[in-house]
């Protein structure tokens, strides 16, 4: 029995669509884990100052996780580990190989270990001092309170960032089932936290739910790499060269990673300086429109980046061409019509998923309104995940660099002097809260925020295409086909939503959860379906795909037996 499952963890996937649908899978199980974690989070405190501080408590071991943690990320090592197994393959001595391969795994992990060690050390102490400047809004209570939860929250990027060195080694292997889980674990553990922890030690057991959440998404994969021989483990005597080439090429990945995080870390820094609760409507609509972006973005992105890779290392180009063009195409495919669905039942989606307990009807509207505005966006935040990668796979850092610099500069300047206009300019704050139907309530101004998120990820996503289209040619043509066909249908899909909302609010009307479930269920399928029979009347190739690879039963994918051997 234990062999069988152990079996499964070891499991290889090939193929980029079965690769992509599983991992879109289980990114689906997360995320459905995450949105039970915000129900419980928004059920016991609504939007207000505890959720506040408790976000806010977040963005400094965010930062030290995405920029030291993201040195060891997917998208910076697997380039390295896949020239270094090239190297491996080659040797003629195949013991020597091996070893060489190993002390490059151990020489990282004992180099990232210290640092990102010593800098949470450091932030630990510096906690306080910190926080009165980025965090401006709060009162001197509050501080306190934000500084007790971030000094536990510490440990969670050092255990993530090992977990991330972890699933680099696993997915370089085709492994990507067991990382897959480890969001799963991740989000077990908060929800363990919210419900069993902080009602007997309060916020700080929140805090230690995240910490035992990260410790299970490191554990999970430890039986896979112990099978593969790529345990990495402490060496006194690390390969410098390996990591002094590998922190030079790798900055400009991580910095170009990092941005967007680290311009969130300044919208919520003007959050705190807007009304109470600004802080948790942000995260919480930012949460949801990161819920199509896990399943279908980043998935297809994780997916194509280890072949995308290996292709480059090969030499075939139009190879490379034919796997990023169906992973572009297929990525439309999915977040084109989500975008719509999310932008049309915004105000049903934000009841069902968190409208409940302290979390009321204004509070609702408000996370509707800035949950739109991001999704003006989500197609290009998917593309570009792909687009970077891509440009990683062919050697190309100094590009994705500088757009990711640009743009995320844009996103805090524009989100900056939207506020200031909100503000000051009657005529503007009246036509955003009439679009958005908020007129009628307070704290309207944080969606000046998701705007000039929006704006920034536009820029960029924009800019990155057109780099990438100098960069590799003849694949524009097919994208943008793709792209015509299903916006296309994706608009016909959204406008039967829109008209389907108004037939079914006849049997069910928004005071219940039941009426408000069974309206954006039953106009969304009624949606989809239009958004379907249009794509086949148009032949859609993307359509053809999708269903051809759910009937080949991804989760069926070639396993690796203990001897080496397929089974």
């Amino acid at each position: 029995m234990v062999s069988k499952i152990l079996k499964i963890f070891h499991r290889e996937t090939s193929g980029l669509h079965q690769a992509a649908f599983l991992l879109g899978f289980f990114a689906l199980l997360s995320q459905v884990l995450a949105l039970v974690r915000d129900k419980l989070l928004a059920f016991t405190f609504g939007a207000g100052t505890n959720l506040d501080l408790y976000y806010a408590a977040f963005r400094i071991p965010d930062f030290l996780f995405v920029t030291v943690g993201s040195l060891v990320s997917l998208s910076v090592l697997i380039p390295f580990l896949i020239s270094e197994y090239d190297k491996g393959e080659k040797n003629e001595n195949e013991k020597r190989g091996i070893e060489d391969i190993k002390a490059f795994i151990d020489s990282v992990f004992t180099v990232f270990l210290t640092v990102i060690v010593s800098l949470a050390l450091l932030i630990f102490w510096l906690a306080p001092f910190l926080l009165s400047y980025l965090f401006p809004g709060f009162d001197t209570n509050e501080k306190a309170q934000v500084t007790a939860l971030m000094r536990v929250l510490l440990l969670s990027p050092v255990l993530l960032g090992i977990s991330n060195l972890y699933g680099s080694l696993t997915q370089s292997k085709n492994r990507f089932l067991v990382y897959s889980l480890s969001p799963l674990f991740y989000n077990a553990g908060i929800i363990f936290g919210i419900v069993f922890l902080y009602p007997h030690f309060g916020m700080v057991g929140l805090a230690w739910g995240v910490v035992i959440g990260a410790l299970l998404h490191l554990a999970v994969q430890i039986p896979t790499l112990v099978h593969l021989n790529l345990f990495p483990s402490i060496t006194l005597k690390p390969r410098l060269a390996y990591i002094k080439k590998l922190v030079i090429l790798a900055f400009p990945r991580t910095i170009t990673l990092s941005v967007s995080h680290i311009a969130i870390f300044f919208l919520l820094s003007l959050a705190s300086l807007m009304d109470k609760g600004s802080i948790a409507i942000f995260s919480f609509a930012f949460n949801l429109q990161s819920v199509p972006l896990s399943i279908f973005g980043v998935s297809y992105s994780m997916a194509a980046f280890p072949t995308l890779s290996k292709l480059v290392s090969t030499g075939d180009t139009e190879k490379f061409k034919e796997q990023f063009v169906a992973s572009a195409q297929q990525i439309l495919f999915w977040i084109v019509p989500s975008s719509v669905l999310f932008i049309v039942l915004r105000a049903h989606i934000v009841r069902i998923i968190l409208g409940a307990g302290k979390f009321d009807w204004t509070d609702t509207r408000l996370t509707a309104a800035v949950l739109a505005l991001f999704c003006v966006s989500l197609i290009f935040q998917a593309l570009t995940l792909l687009f970077i990668r891509a440009m990683y796979a062919q050697g190309s850092t100094g590009k994705p660099f500088y757009v990711t610099i640009v743009s995320g500069a844009v996103i805090v300047a524009s989100s900056y002097v939207l506020v200031r206009l909100f503000n000051s300019i009657p005529e503007f704050r009246f036509f955003m809260e009439s679009l958005l139907k908020i007129s009628d309530i307070g704290g309207t101004q944080v969606t000046m925020l998701a705007l000039g998120f929006t704006f920034g990820s536009l820029l960029e996503g924009i800019w990155i295409w057109y780099l990438f289209s100098k960069n590799c040619e003849g694949y524009t043509k097919p994208l943008l086909s793709s792209l015509f066909r299903i916006f296309s249908a994706s608009v016909v899909m959204g406008f039967v939503t829109f008209l389907s909302l108004r037939f079914f609010a006849i049997w069910w009307n928004l005071d219940s959860f039941f009426g408000v479930f069974m309206q954006a269920t039953l106009s969304g399928l009624c949606g989809i379906a239009a958004g379907v029979v249009i794509l086949a009347i148009l032949k859609s190739p993307e359509l053809s795909v999708a269903l051809k690879t759910m009937h080949q039963k991804f989760w069926r994918a070639k396993v690796v037996s203990p001897d080496g051997t397929l089974a």
